[in-house]
């Protein structure tokens, strides 16, 4: 293996995966306590743009409506030519109406038209005015930067060293951690789409591709980091996050072993499909050969202008795909928040139990529990104007850990090959509810 490589093919894995891990893994001190440097520059850049933030996101908002709707008229063929521009704007009659929709509150937010309801303080002006500018300043470094840590052999490494933890575990091939680091570190949908192809080409059984997309296609670094900004909590990042991943690493332990994910068949969705070969051949240990995929996989990133053209991709993946759905589903979650007993009524059931854990303002706590499984946004929108930071701690925590939401992961693992249904996805939101919630509630009261 000395003999294959070049210092130069070394330094090609091992510079941007080092850049990478530096800013976003890696803690740093700010004004508010430690954080990661991707954060510092997101906060930077919103100051700078404080006064233009909410007409920018507007502007996006609409433009992604107007080319989604084109797209629906013009027909499939329209960027067939641009699969990029394909994926990003043929999506489903639900969604583009979701798009419209956003578009329309967008609009009557900025300019202040139509009821106080939709445009007012706690309602449209907090989205436009507060949530959409974090998510338009860390989507934006978080998405240039992104492939630093999935394109040169990052994810590689990690997966050969994992497939000695993950079979015993979590009963998945080693090859699934991939998928969930690149969950991880670029986003939920991510580990959706390579865990549905991974089970389209025969490399999972039902029950492996089930587990994969519904318990390791978790939530990225950057949507924690806006979630943790949004409650105000942002300089307690680091152990905000080391408390999701706690809780998230349990919840992975128990749901593989009980129903409705135990139920699923161990068989491939082709007769023919053998699986996939884990040995590590004669002359590798399983760092050597994880090393040596992550040096091959380095070796096809040569190019400058295709890192900057995948890092702009993602920020406009992120920013259309995103944005409408967060304005869409959160100013209607907001309006029956504000203005009707809808939460008050679906949170009830866990008042008691919120009391018997001494959470401060149980009662209201209780109200975000349930609205997680529409967006992962809503129970920091609604959840963020309780005054316990404790409070604010659990419900951030927990809407992270509850991981399926119907605007994202859930969308998009029923319109996937992944082997789940509607009644499996509520199943699964509710198990992971009641996992996590209580491991969230003890490590956050060992901390405050």
């Amino acid at each position: 293996m000395k003999n294959s490589y070049n210092i130069t093919d070394h330094l090609r894995f091992i510079i941007p995966s080092l850049i990478g891990i530096f800013l976003f893994m890696t803690p740093v001190s700010s004004d508010n306590g430690l954080t990661i440097p991707i954060a510092l520059m997101a906060n930077w850049v919103q100051d700078k743009l404080a006064n233009q933030l909410s007409a920018i996101m507007m502007t996006i908002i609409v433009i992604t409506a107007i080319i989604t709707v084109l797209a629906k008229l013009l027909g499939r063929d329209s960027f067939n030519k641009t699969p990029f521009w394909y994926q990003l704007f043929h999506v489903s009659n639900f969604w583009a109406a979701t798009r419209v929709v956003a578009a329309i509150f967008a609009i009557m937010v900025y300019f202040e038209l139509g009821p106080e309801a939709v445009h007012g303080p706690d309602t449209g002006q907090f989205l436009l005015g507060d949530l959409l500018h974090i998510l338009f300043a860390v989507f934006l470094f978080a998405g240039l930067f992104l492939p630093l840590l999935m394109n040169f052999g990052l994810l590689e490494l990690f997966g050969t060293l994992m497939t000695k933890i993950m079979r015993p575990l979590f009963k998945l091939p080693g090859r699934s951690s991939i998928d969930s680091l690149a969950s991880w570190i670029g986003d939920g949908t991510i580990g959706v789409l390579l865990t549905s192809k991974q089970y389209e080409g025969g490399y999972y059984t039902k029950r492996e591709a089930a587990v994969i997309g519904t318990t390791f296609s978790v939530v990225s670094i950057t949507f924690t980091l806006v979630v943790i900004q949004e409650m105000e909590l942002g300089h307690m990042f680091i152990p905000f996050y080391l408390t999701v991943l706690t809780a998230g690493f349990v919840a992975a332990l128990v749901m593989p072993r009980i129903p409705p994910l135990s139920r699923k068949s161990d068989t491939y969705i082709k007769e023919t499909s053998e699986g996939i070969n884990e040995k590590i051949p004669e002359g590798y240990n399983t760092f050597t050969f994880g090393y040596k995929n992550a040096i091959d996989r380095s070796r096809n990133e040569t190019s400058v202008y295709n890192f900057f053209k995948q890092g702009g991709q993602n920020i406009l993946d992120m920013w259309m795909g995103v944005a409408p759905v967060v304005m869409a589903f959160g100013l209607i979650a907001l309006i029956l928040a504000e203005n009707t007993p809808l939460f008050t009524w679906l949170g009830l059931p866990f008042v008691p139990l919120l009391e018997v854990m001494q959470v401060p303002h149980a009662a209201a706590a209780s109200e975000t529990i349930l609205v997680g499984f529409a967006d992962m946004f809503l129970p920091a929108i609604i959840g963020s104007s309780i005054e316990s930071e404790i409070t604010r701690f659990i419900i951030a925590a927990l809407s992270v850990t509850q991981l399926i939401y119907m605007s994202e992961v859930g969308g998009l693992l029923l319109g996937s090959k992944v082997p789940v249904s509607f009644k499996d996805l509520i199943l699964i939101f509710l198990l992971r509810t009641l996992i996590t919630l209580p491991i969230i509630v003890f490590i956050a009261h060992m901390i405050f």
